[in-house]
């Protein structure tokens, strides 16, 4: 990661709130995620939780599969968000997706 370290600890402190019973090694690549050049213009706390997402979805997810299959992102993602919040739930996370639903 060559965030400064300003805002390594600010990630840190970020991942440490957002996911306190998170695996270390997925802790890890969740924070390299977060400190990568791509997401220096968000805030760490916005960057952590898009780098949470975007690791459950595609490590612990059927996510890849449902892509391999010719789902469209949007499609494999609404089918995989109950098994994302069940990730976060496992891991304590203070907030969950949600469905963007048009009800």
């Amino acid at each position: 990661m060559s965030a400064p370290t300003g805002r390594r600890r600010a990630i840190a402190k970020a991942l440490t709130a957002l996911l306190p019973l998170a695996p270390y090694a997925d802790m890890e690549k969740i924070r390299a995620d977060a400190g990568a050049v791509h997401m220096k213009s968000l805030p760490p706390s916005i960057a952590v939780w898009l780098a949470t997402i975007a690791h459950i979805r595609h490590v612990h997810t059927d996510y890849e599969k449902l892509l391999a299959e010719g789902y469209d992102r949007d499609s494999a993602r609404f089918f995989v968000m109950e098994q994302t919040n069940m990730v976060l739930t496992r891991w304590r996370a203070t907030r969950l997706l949600e469905d963007d639903g048009e009800e």
